[in-house]
């Protein structure tokens, strides 16, 4: 069974290896692997990537793959399947695989703020006008396809009135809904500086109307804290390092985020993200959030996500983020 999870994970994730430096902690062949998921890059790629840049991994023993992925449900898959040591994602995915019987851990929250939103037509001015409309997610229990029925659920809209498209990563919706194939879709609020050109408006803002939905957690699974404790101690803080360096950096960031994206000079999606991540979106300490992690379930289960609540506690490892942060550079 969990070979076919594996397969079916790797089938729907985008590889993507970089490498960090090899300094500080020994040589090469001393430095141990750790494999970690994102979703698919955008362009607050110099940001979520900034760890394998300088001697952030190395200075703490690692060598760090990242490996690409259109959604968070194929990353908990390939977790659970042992393929990747960690990942960065949405809360429901993880909430609903532990809710299974899976074993998913939450090591903390680097970006807790929501900077996603519901885009449609400039001429849609309210989400009533969408009722028996299509609306483009990403994969059920995914964070769009909770978000959009979070909003649905603010506004007595049942999602049985709407329609909803399984249509990949932030760029994939966009492109379907500029195309008319959509009436609405959740993408990421950086699209919204270039938005009016394209005859689109941001409809929703997620912060607004949603101030507890969490983003993403980097988040492992119990075995690889059985295994390697240490390991995703010392992989939390070269995080930690990485997020402070990154916050005091735009330039190198935007930079770095149009090497990965191929973003044009032009394209003020970097600038625009990183101002966000600047202005309290990127918390480099990566706390748990308890409070926000309980909201996120109570919505789960009005929606009938899950059936019952898990154990919260049992859900988190706070020692893990405790020892990094006794290890981050000073």
């Amino acid at each position: 069974m969990q070979k076919m999870i594996g397969r079916a994970a790797q089938g729907l994730f985008i590889a993507c290896t970089v490498f960090a430096a090899m300094t500080t902690r020994g040589s090469a062949e001393e430095l141990k692997n750790w494999r970690h998921g994102i979703l698919q890059a955008k362009s607050d790629a110099g940001i979520l990537m900034m760890v394998t840049q300088h001697d952030f991994a190395a200075r703490h023993g690692l060598k760090i793959e990242i490996i690409q992925f259109k959604s968070d449900v194929p990353e908990v898959q390939a977790a659970i399947a042992g393929e990747i040591d960690s990942f960065e994602g949405g809360v429901p995915s993880a909430i609903s695989a532990d809710a299974h019987g899976a074993n998913v851990q939450v090591l903390g929250c680097h970006w807790p703020g929501l900077p996603h939103g519901i885009f449609t037509k400039a001429s849609v001015k309210s989400i009533a006008e969408l009722k028996g409309r299509t609306f483009a997610i990403s994969s059920p229990g995914a964070m769009p396809d909770t978000l959009v029925r979070t909003v649905l659920a603010k506004y007595r809209i049942k999602p049985s009135e709407v329609y909803f498209a399984n249509l990949g990563g932030d760029l994939d919706r966009y492109k379907a809904l500029q195309a008319g194939v959509v009436d609405a879709a959740v993408v990421s609020g950086e699209y919204e500086p270039i938005a009016k050109k394209a005859g689109l408006r941001l409809l929703v803002r997620g912060s607004d109307v949603l101030p507890n939905f969490m983003r993403i957690c980097i988040e492992t699974s119990d075995k690889v804290l059985e295994q390697k404790r240490d390991l995703a101690a010392d992989f939390l803080a070269a995080e930690m390092d990485a997020l402070r360096y990154a916050l005091s950096h735009k330039d190198e960031v935007i930079a770095l985020t149009r090497q990965i994206t191929g973003a044009k000079s032009d394209d003020p999606r970097p600038g625009y993200i990183f101002d966000q991540a600047k202005d309290g979106g990127v918390d480099p300490t990566i706390a748990i959030p308890m409070k926000k992690l309980e909201w996120m379930q109570r919505q789960m289960l009005a929606a009938g996500k899950i059936v019952k609540p898990i154990d919260l506690t049992k859900y988190v490892a706070p020692d893990v983020r405790r020892k990094a942060l006794s290890l981050v550079r000073q």
